[in-house]
């Protein structure tokens, strides 16, 4: 079991590794769904933060109700998840292909196992149904109109955002992500 205490976490890492300092780790270690493989490496109340960068859009809608409220459970008072997942109102045809449920292509795409693909509102709600208190970062409209706050990289760099994406550039949108902070408040 993991005792420090400023345990940062990141689901579901993959290649990603631009959180320095944060645990690292993969589905077959600690797998959003499997509450026995949280008890193994932490007491509830005992992680600072949570991240999972396109990681929620893998589950159904209730499969991410339950996640929350397992990660709930192992938050610290005032913990937070930083979520970031496709946008289903960002305006680009080529995106939206990519992202939508089922995936692109052949079986063995990394979209081929989405599940949802989530505005901000059915984000919103899949946390709040889990405790969350939520705070948009970076998302669209209805619209199609990109909206976003600063955040702070310390508190966990999401990749795929408008500061950090590489295809973002001369005001241009390529690539985005609805990003939020869904906040235990104790």
């Amino acid at each position: 079991m993991i005792v420090d205490k400023d345990i940062k976490v990141v689901i579901g890492a993959g290649e990603f590794i631009n959180n320095p300092g944060w645990l690292y780790t993969q589905e077959d270690e600690l797998n959003l769904l499997k509450k026995e493989h949280w008890q193994k490496m932490f007491s509830p109340d005992s992680i600072t933060a949570i991240l999972a960068e396109h990681v929620w859009e893998h589950l159904t809608f209730e499969e991410g109700i339950e996640a929350a409220k397992i990660c709930y459970e192992f938050l610290k008072p005032n913990g937070y998840i930083r979520c970031a997942v496709p946008d289903a109102y960002f305006p680009n045809e080529e995106y939206q292909k990519v992202v939508q449920v089922g995936g692109p292509g052949p079986l063995d795409h990394p979209a081929a196992s989405h599940k949802i693909v989530y505005s901000y509102q059915t984000i919103i709600s899949m946390f709040e149904s889990a405790g969350f208190t939520v705070k948009l970062l970076e998302y669209c409209d209805e619209q199609g109109e990109f909206h976003a706050v600063s955040w702070k990289p310390e508190d966990g760099v999401i990749y795929r955002s408008l500061p950090y994406d590489h295809r973002n550039k001369d005001g241009e949108l390529i690539c985005v992500s609805l990003i939020v902070d869904a906040m235990k408040i104790d």
